[in-house]
């Protein structure tokens, strides 16, 4: 079972991913997924440890996402480990 706190950073990190005008389309064109279906999934652990290893691959969307929501990196990065980082 998901830690319930690192679950809500991990769905804080999809909001601020899927509402910047530059990380957001990127991630719908990587994952084939439209703003319908991200909503219809964001609960599934997968899909946010993936959402995390999005950030993760580029470490100045990292970097810029830890400080809007204004926790360290690495909070972010545990979170997605303990998701799994599985692909959507």
């Amino acid at each position: 079972m998901v830690n319930e706190d690192l679950m809500v950073l991990a769905l804080r990190v999809l909001g601020h991913v899927a509402g910047d005008g530059d990380m957001g389309p990127r991630l719908l064109a990587l994952t084939g997924l439209d703003a319908d279906g991200l909503r219809a999934r964001a609960s599934d652990p997968a899909l946010l440890g993936a959402v995390i290893a999005f950030l993760m691959a580029r470490e100045a969307d990292l970097i810029t996402t830890a400080a809007a929501l204004e926790v360290p990196p690495s909070a972010i990065v545990r979170a997605g480990q303990s998701l799994g980082e599985d692909e959507i």
